[in-house]
């Protein structure tokens, strides 16, 4: 049998491999102990907390809350569209995938940030000539 994502297990199964992957893609992106050490050796510190092992785990922890949130938030994300079709009684044609909700918001804020970036440099075209 195949995995099905649309049914109720495949669909928890879907979930906690999103948040698995999202806590590893998180440790890969940012390594804490690394981030303690290029501190501490540029003199950097965290008000509060002492450089060294507590800055690491300082960040670790930081990490691991924020990374909660953020698988939660994908999640619901890729699941959401699933959900509502099997659930809601919608035509299967409704269904849009998550990963290309997100997808298609990521290039639209990339295309907005390209073109104010462009107002931007035509304003200062004065200065510049």
């Amino acid at each position: 049998k195949t995995f099905n994502y649309t049914h109720p297990v495949g669909m928890v199964l879907y979930v906690l491999l999103i948040i698995a992957f999202t806590y590893f893609y998180a440790f890969v992106q940012v390594n804490p102990e690394q981030m303690a050490d290029n501190l501490k050796k540029q003199g950097g510190y965290i008000p509060g907390i002492r450089p060294g092992k507590n800055t690491q785990e300082y960040v670790t922890k930081i990490l691991y809350r924020l990374t909660f949130v953020g698988s939660i938030f994908l999640a619901a994300v890729a699941v959401l569209p699933v959900f509502f079709v099997n659930f809601a009684s919608l035509p299967p044609s409704a269904r849009i995938g998550g990963t290309s909700l997100l997808i298609v918001v990521g290039v639209a804020l990339e295309t907005m940030k390209q073109l104010e970036s462009q107002l931007v440099k035509r304003h200062y075209r004065g200065f510049i000539n």
